[in-house]
């Protein structure tokens, strides 16, 4: 059994790593931390995990992470780089959801995330963990740069078109939403149900801190430079993220569809839809899946892309398990089957 240890688990994150891993047939929870619920029963705060889990949040100082195989850090931006080092010197292997290690510039990770980085010795290391693009890099990792919800569903919708050079890559329109749990579980006025129920927004229009790591990992995938305009939008709902992409072809002398299916063949977690397909966010909730179509209206020289994903499960928690299992060795699908939750 792979020992886990969990860092930061009383966030929307940390509970879906331990839903997830629950029913995880070859993972043990040894550890769970948070200072400020050190001592506290796990299923006293998450009462969904009754009968699961026999733990109490511990101080991440307590040292019972030291005793883990992998360690998977659920925290705020700039908290894993303080820890991460010490436990990559024992031999453990870290696994982050936090962009602390997603962007190779270090000065542009600065600017957006607002602090200095106190690790940059291991962004240069730290292997992007999105499956679909860079599985053979993730199998001998030490370090992994969990993705993020939106780069997730804009990079796996642009893939198949940048990969063969269909599209002009400097003309790229992502126009993503995302439920509420995307903020994190923290007090902020802005997402109490009376200011989110009934409404839909744009925000972030002017910048994103997302908009570098998604260019990053378009630039990877199209082999040269990327313009991206990224739109966020808040949904009125809990989880779930649906962005809409689109592109300028290059050639009209293209089968779309065929090229999508073709692309995404042998990948568990992604679904390419029949053709003329509208997927919807309910269709993926609580489940690792993305699913995926793709249109050119009119028939025209637009290609627009459509892309569902749940912002706490592929967008994170399950995609980190994913990484985990390619990481050591196990079935890919690993403790991540579950269908979809409907209504």
């Amino acid at each position: 059994m792979i020992k886990v240890g969990i860092v930061g688990g009383t966030g929307y994150t940390g509970v879906e790593l331990l839903r997830l891993l629950a029913t995880h047939p070859h993972v043990e929870v040894v550890a769970i931390t948070s200072r400020g619920e050190a001592g506290r029963p796990v299923d006293d705060l998450f009462p969904n995990l009754r009968g699961h889990f026999d733990l109490c949040f511990s101080d991440p100082a307590a040292g019972e992470l030291d005793q883990c195989d992998v360690v998977f850090f659920a925290t705020p931006h700039g908290v894993a780089q303080s820890s991460v080092p010490d436990l990559l010197e024992k031999g453990i292997k870290v696994i982050d959801l936090s962009a602390d290690f997603r962007i190779r510039d270090i000065a542009v990770w600065e600017k957006w995330y607002n602090q200095p980085h106190t690790c940059p010795e291991l962004v240069g290391e730290a292997v992007y963990g999105l499956p679909e693009t860079n599985r053979e890099a993730i199998k001998n990792a030490r370090l992994i740069a969990c993705p993020g919800c939106y780069p997730t569903s804009v990079q796996l919708g642009f893939k198949p078109l940048l990969e063969k050079g269909l599209v002009n890559p400097e003309d790229l329109i992502a126009n993503s939403a995302s439920g509420a749990s995307g903020a994190g579980r923290q007090a902020n006025v802005a997402n109490l149900l009376t200011e989110v129920s009934d409404s839909f927004k744009a925000y972030g229009v002017s910048g994103h801190r997302h908009l570098p790591e998604i260019e990053q990992g378009l630039k990877d995938i199209a082999g040269g430079q990327v313009n991206l305009t990224f739109v966020p939008h808040l949904l009125p709902m809990i989880r779930g993220i649906h962005s809409t992409l689109y592109a300028t072809l290059n050639t009209k002398d293209v089968d779309l569809q065929q090229l999508y299916e073709d692309c995404f063949k042998d990948e568990p977690f992604v679904d390419v839809m029949p053709a003329g397909s509208h997927p919807q966010t309910r269709s993926v909730k609580g489940s690792n899946v993305c699913r995926i179509s793709v249109f050119c209206p009119q028939g025209g020289d637009k290609v627009v892309v459509l892309v569902v994903e749940d912002n706490l499960v592929k967008g994170a928690s399950g995609q980190a398990i994913q990484n985990m299992n390619i990481m050591f060795g196990l079935p890919e699908t690993s403790g991540l089957e579950a269908p979809a939750l409907l209504p």
